[in-house]
């Protein structure tokens, strides 16, 4: 009598729980109305928190209108090879070399990472801070010959140049006629081949998913301070900033 009352409650603190389920927690945000208030020009400025923030904006403005150099004329990206593109990418190239003290023969910048062209005149360090306005990390890549294959050919599809190399782009997006450093490409080397990137195309952004599975070796440069200093360097050697299209991606 007692074990079948005691199987009769527990059916019943089953059932009571089956009828209490619920489904999976949604959060929803809800906002005070002190904070959901749109901020706009129309609304009158506050003195104290104006006095409070000239300071810092009046640092940051200074700094930011500081002049690093000048280009004789604006370097500004395009689909396929650009100037802006071989600019970014040749001193991402010659800055990891200078870190890790040995040669990286290869380097590459998409175009989706350059996010306004540099001006011709007078370019200061807000124009750096325009064109890279991210936190990335240059980082180097010890990629295989066969991951290296898989670069060639992503950038055949979109005719993106290389920084160290040319190719030739056939119709069909497969790169041939790869030459590293002037040399053809050995797809059976086993030495791998160090790329100088950003760490964000390392984690495979872009598309560039070829090169997720391979560690990177960090330099603790961000890329904006790489442009930056390398514009510097060009100023002290009384040199402009300048980049030209080289013909490193040929179409077949």
């Amino acid at each position: 009598m007692l074990r079948s009352f005691r199987f009769t409650a527990a059916a019943l603190a089953l059932l009571a729980a089956a009828g209490c389920q619920r489904g999976p927690y949604r959060p929803t945000a809800h906002f005070v109305p002190a904070t959901s208030q749109p901020v706009g020009k129309t609304q009158a400025e506050d003195p104290a928190v104006a006095a409070l923030i000239r300071p810092y904006h009046d640092k940051v403005t200074a700094e930011m209108q500081g002049v690093l150099g000048t280009a004789p004329v604006a370097l500004t990206k395009k689909a396929g090879e650009s100037p802006l593109a071989n600019f970014v990418a040749d001193l991402q190239r010659q800055r990891a070399a200078e870190v890790l003290h040995e040669p990286v023969p290869l380097s590459v910048m998409s175009n989706g990472g350059l996010r306004a062209s540099l001006p011709a005149g007078p370019v200061t360090l807000g124009n750096v801070f325009e064109l890279m306005p991210f936190e990335n990390e240059l980082v180097v890549l010890d990629a295989p010959a066969a991951t290296v294959q898989q670069l060639f050919d992503y950038a055949a599809h979109v005719k993106m140049a290389i920084s160290g190399a040319t190719y030739t782009a056939t119709p069909d997006g497969h790169a041939q006629d790869i030459r590293i450093g002037g040399q053809p490409f050995d797809a059976a080397q086993a030495k791998p081949y160090a790329i100088a990137i950003s760490d964000y195309l390392a984690g495979g952004g872009d598309n560039m998913v070829f090169f997720k599975n391979i560690a990177p070796r960090h330099t603790g440069v961000l890329l904006r301070t790489a442009i930056a200093d390398h514009i510097r360097d060009l100023t002290k050697a009384g040199q402009p900033v300048t980049a030209q299209v080289e013909g490193r991606v040929k179409v077949n």
